[in-house]
């Protein structure tokens, strides 16, 4: 029988140690050690015991891709982050916050999916998950498969008796395994459910989805490996108070980490936002002055989203720059563009700054109608809504190329936009539009003169 060993574990990071330390060496943190047992005495063997397959080298040039098959989750949303749907044998981490509808969208991947499901709940009961169901949509009767448990080793044998081929850990913190004696959600525990799971997974080519809960710096709880063995990071965001959730992922083997999926929370679970722009743009009857709408573009779908500023005297003396879902620091410099190129005086004003819809955006070519909205608030002159911007603002004033401009050019046209605003130093500019006018300037100054004459 194998000797019993314990060790001590960092709870935040996953940094273990011979001893207890007061401070972590890893991530700084004060008494986050705890003991663990590394061992026990009468559970040496592992856990799934599935068949074994054996590991030989092969060329790289020998080696067929195209056996590598993805099946829809017939969620487009969804399909559009994971890259085109979910790869058979990967191992899937979706996080986030308490309420946020983490487990409202894995039950409705599980209802929809046209393979057979095993759910698994650690958090639920089957009749929680039924009533939950029904509300959300007709359950499906002979593919999904209810499972409450925690215990790792029972849920391996009903999986080998129904054989899924997708399954669903709600979540990754309530599971325990009898291999160790710490309690759930503890660092030990997390990383070696994650590791039985990552195997299984390999071994039957099945997927696994783990749902995990996040800490209250919005990082996914458990040690930092949990992340280094999955093939793909989700995250869930989103504030619980408003009806929209976006869907980014964070990591990913099999695709690009730059899309975005966008849901609305209704009675009846989570609906697709097929068009992002409709719940990013605002719609007003009176034009408003601070108001602008910029063409980004993440991942492979072009957005429209609306920029608002507020310009104002500062009150006690010291001026406040205040973004939300925008750099602060980048808005700091298109603050100063502004005062040294084009002469406004924003050294006592307020500015505030804030991207509808709850979306955060990175993409420097917001940098124009961010500028814009700023001189609009500061003037309270309002821009027509069928004017667009899609340009990046250098510090000398001057107005530079971003890529795919012709997406850009071609979603606002589709949404209806009259003008577009672009760096003149875009390429491919001969193109005719039919319904959209492109102007194209190299300098800010130039831009604002056109734009309020």
């Amino acid at each position: 029988m194998a000797k019993t060993r314990t060790s001590f574990f960092c709870q935040n990071c996953g940094y273990q140690s011979a001893k207890w330390v007061g401070k972590c060496p890893s991530c700084n943190e004060w008494n986050s050690f705890a003991e663990e047992v590394i061992v026990k005495e009468d559970s040496t063997k592992k856990i799934w015991q599935g068949n074994t397959r054996k590991s030989t080298p092969a060329l790289l040039e020998d080696i067929d891709s195209s056996q590598v098959e993805r099946f829809s989750s017939n969620n487009t949303e969804l399909d559009r982050v994971l890259g085109g749907g979910l790869v058979p044998g990967s191992l899937v981490l979706i996080g986030g916050e308490p309420g946020i509808g983490k487990s409202t969208l894995m039950l409705q991947l599980s209802l929809k999916v046209k393979r057979k499901v095993l759910y698994v709940s650690g958090e639920e009961s089957e009749q929680q998950i039924k009533l939950r169901a029904e509300r959300i949509t007709a359950p499906a009767k002979d593919n999904t498969w209810i499972l409450s448990e925690t215990d790792l080793d029972q849920i391996f044998q009903q999986a080998k008796l129904i054989e899924p081929e997708l399954i669903i850990i709600d979540s990754i913190q309530t599971l325990t395994s009898k291999s160790l004696e710490s309690v759930a959600g503890s660092v030990g525990q997390v990383r070696h459910c994650a590791g039985e799971l990552l195997r299984y997974a390999k071994q039957t080519n099945v997927p696994v989805i783990l749902v995990g809960h996040i800490t209250k710096d919005g990082a996914l709880a458990g040690p930092k490996v949990l992340e280094h063995m999955v093939d793909t990071v989700l995250q869930f965001e989103g504030d619980s108070r408003m009806l929209y959730r976006l869907l980014r992922t964070t990591k990913n083997r099999f695709g690009s980490t730059a899309e975005l999926g966008i849901y609305e929370m209704t009675g009846k679970g989570l609906r697709n936002v097929d068009n992002p722009s409709e719940i990013l743009i605002s719609q007003r009857d009176t034009p408003v002055s601070g108001v602008s709408i910029g063409a980004t573009i993440e991942g492979n779908r072009p957005l429209m989203i609306e920029i608002q500023s507020l310009v104002g005297a500062a009150a006690y003396g010291t001026p406040q720059r205040t973004s939300t879902g925008f750099d602060a620091k980048r808005l700091n410099m298109l603050l100063a563009v502004l005062e040294k190129r084009t002469g406004l005086k924003l050294g006592t004003q307020d500015v505030f700054v804030n991207m509808a819809g709850g979306i955060r955006v990175d993409d420097p070519a917001v940098d124009l109608a961010v500028c814009v909205a700023v001189l609009s608030s500061l003037h309270d002159i309002s821009i027509s809504d069928k004017v667009c911007f899609a340009a990046e603002v250098g510090l000398g004033g001057e107005v530079r190329a971003v890529n795919r401009i012709e997406n850009r050019i071609a979603e606002a046209e589709k949404l209806g936009f009259e003008t577009i605003y672009i760096s003149k130093y875009n390429k491919n500019l001969d193109k005719e539009y039919n319904s959209i006018k492109v102007k194209a300037f190299g300098l800010l100054p130039q831009i604002f003169g056109d734009l309020f004459g």
